[in-house]
């Protein structure tokens, strides 16, 4: 309605939907995954409350078939379309900054990425109006209860597919990062003076190429078996299960490091810049990556050791999971290091940084202990492993998502969030995450299966379960500070701008390095115009930035620059029209509608080729306009064309 009343349509249209700008593509991203989280989070409550109420003759106010929908609903969203969608959304926003590129490889692929993964979004919910019902085989869909004969509705055909094509979106997402890394980084930007963040993004990227294929393998052997009545994962005609969870598992185990690792090079780049020291170790924490990386594909099997794979086998991939603590500890060790004897400044983002060491720890030793196939013997399957689960992705990845989020935010929008707030939300989270877990660790070792709707009162479970209900509705408290965080930090932007703005010309901080930062997204304005940099700069140090700050040769106005004309990609809609074939294809193989799928199938293939033969993709913007902007920038700092630090304004 706001829209239709200011007749911003076509703006929104033109603006940002078409858009090919990672920066726009980037905010894009975290906002589809904010509200994925909402819906997220809303199941989770259900689930909380329903086993805070469900104890001996009370049933609660869930059926057991609506529980597990639920259930199986929360995994899915969380992983796919949560955590996911927010580390695109970051690293669009700043690893093109951070290797000083103008754009990533393939924009066209980058917008594609994003609107596949929006129509997967779509389709995981849209069962709320075509269908009415979701899947209730659990987030992992394990045959046999994702078959046909125990699940005949289309619940698991929306979870196959709506992860399907999302799936297909970071598949191309992953190999647009890549080629951007290792094709677009600044004259002078080795692979070992590249920031951390861009190290493990990296690493985080080859792991979506190699698992991602065998996820979408597994989907299209599971669909065939319900949709053409064939037997790769029935328990008869030759079909089996067990191949079913090594596939969906050697994807699985790889996935919790493709979003754990990105995580770890954001607290990286916030450890150095609010210690005021370089990160300590820079070489070992690559290793370390590069470790994780390697040895992420070699322990899907710790996830079934109870399912009679042998000793032999269960001994080999405990011990792998043994050894992927120790590159894993090595990162952890650096980043105390690099704090020790630094001039740490506590802002918000290493309050997430340092609530991240606490609940890791935690998981951490919990994850090693379920390594042991001994102790696995008698955890598997229960609440142990659900609390073990959720302390990685939530007090490592969703933490270091709310991290860089804080850290960045003043980058994308030219001011920052509140930090008053910023920290009661913080205090909030972390206590409401031990108040919700520790119960559920206390619980698995007490018996307690996970997806349990309803227990024998004479367990004595329910007081644990009341107090995991309590802390979720202190999470929920930080997530609505967190929200009240934003308004008030929109609010109060003019005022923040205007006094980073006197603070530029005073020689203090401004809102283009408001953190004293030390790599390259800080080299530019904030927000950063459409090209990034005006000049691309020449990398010299580890901490580019730092460096160049460090050796500047401070000018009032750099007018010996001459600009030269920029190359940038035009906006587009395929990404947008492909997808939306890709969604009428799902959608049609939900239904078993096959018109409805050619048409979905041959909509996407002529929107290829229309593109294929389209060569006006480019736009050039000319020197005097980017002079032009430049010039209109207030105080900062920038790059100049030998790499040296230039103030403006700064006496």
């Amino acid at each position: 309605m706001f829209l239709t009343y200011r007749k911003r349509w076509r703006w929104l249209w033109r603006e940002w939907l078409t858009s090919t700008d990672p920066k726009k593509i980037g905010v894009m991203y975290i906002i589809v995954a904010s509200l994925m989280l909402v819906r997220g989070a809303i199941d989770a409550g259900m689930i909380w409350l329903q086993q805070a109420l469900a104890s001996g003759a009370a049933t609660g106010y869930l059926t057991a078939a609506h529980f597990q929908q639920i259930f199986t609903a929360h995994g899915s969203i969380m992983i796919f379309f949560v955590t996911m969608g927010f580390l695109f959304g970051l690293m669009n926003l700043i690893l093109p900054l951070q290797i000083g590129a103008r754009d990533v490889a393939f924009p066209l692929l980058n917008s594609l990425g994003f609107w596949l993964y929006v129509a997967g979004a779509a389709l995981i919910n849209l069962f709320f109006v075509v269908g009415g019902e979701f899947a209730a085989a659990g987030w992992l869909a394990l045959p046999p209860l994702s078959e046909l004969a125990f699940s005949p509705g289309v619940g698991v055909d929306y979870w196959i597919w709506s992860l399907q094509i999302s799936g297909l979106g970071s598949l191309l997402g992953g190999i647009n990062f890549i080629v951007t890394i290792l094709k677009m980084r600044a004259p002078g930007m080795s692979l070992m003076k590249m920031p951390l963040f861009v190290w493990t993004s990296l690493c985080s990227m080859f792991l979506v190429v190699s698992a991602f294929p065998i996820l979408a393998i597994t989907l299209v052997l599971l669909f065939l078996d319900r949709f053409l009545g064939m037997h790769f994962f029935t328990s008869s005609f030759g079909g089996n299960p067990m191949m079913y969870v090594n596939l969906i598992w050697s994807w699985g185990h790889p996935e919790v490091y493709i979003l754990m690792l990105p995580a770890f090079g954001i607290y990286s780049e916030i450890v150095a810049t609010f210690s005021q020291k370089k990160l300590f170790g820079y070489k070992s924490l690559i290793g370390g990556t590069i470790g994780i990386t390697l040895l992420s594909m070699l322990v899907w099997l710790h996830h079934f050791f109870t399912m009679g794979a042998g000793a032999d086998v269960n001994a080999f991939f405990g011990i792998m999971t043994m050894f992927i603590a120790v590159p894993t500890g090595v990162l952890v060790f650096n980043w105390l290091a690099t704090m020790f004897r630094g001039r740490i400044i506590f802002s918000s983002p290493m309050y997430w940084f340092l609530g991240f060491i606490s609940t890791f720890t935690l998981g951490g030793v919990a994850g090693v202990l379920m390594g042991i196939p001994g102790v696995d013997f008698q955890v598997h399957n229960s609440l142990f492993l659900v609390a073990h689960f959720h302390t990685m992705v939530i007090g490592g990845a969703l933490f270091g998502i709310f991290a860089g989020i804080t850290y960045w935010f003043p980058k994308v929008m030219g001011f920052k969030l509140n930090e008053k707030w910023g920290k009661r939300a913080f205090w909030f989270w972390i206590i409401g995450f031990f108040v919700s877990f520790v119960p559920l660790y206390i619980l698995g070792f007490m018996g307690a299966t996970r997806r349990l709707d309803h227990y024998a009162a004479s367990t004595g479970w329910q007081p644990l379960f009341i107090t995991a209900a309590i802390g979720f509705i202190i999470i929920a408290l930080g997530a609505a500070i967190q929200i009240f965080q934003i308004i008030v930090s929109v609010k109060q932007r003019k005022p923040a701008r205007h006094a980073s703005q006197l603070a530029g010309i005073a020689g203090g901080q401004n809102m283009d390095d408001p953190w004293n930062g030390r790599t390259l997204e800080w080299a530019t304005s904030s927000p950063p115009p459409v090209y990034n940099f005006a000049i691309i700069p020449e990398v010299r140090d580890r901490d580019a930035f730092w460096a160049m700050k460090k050796e500047s040769k401070v000018i009032s106005h750099p007018a010996n620059v001459k600009y030269q004309d920029i190359h940038m990609p035009k906006n587009t809609a395929i990404g947008i029209y492909i997808s939306g074939f890709a969604f009428l294809l799902a959608f049609a193989f939900v239904w078993h509608i096959l018109w409805l799928g050619l048409v979905g199938l041959i909509g996407a293939i002529v929107c290829v080729i229309i593109r294929s033969f389209d060569e006006n993709t480019e736009y050039v913007i000319p020197a005097a306009e980017i002079a032009r902007i430049e010039a209109s920038f207030p105080v900062s700092f920038r790059a100049s064309p030998d790499g040296i630090g230039t103030s403006r304004g700064i006496p």
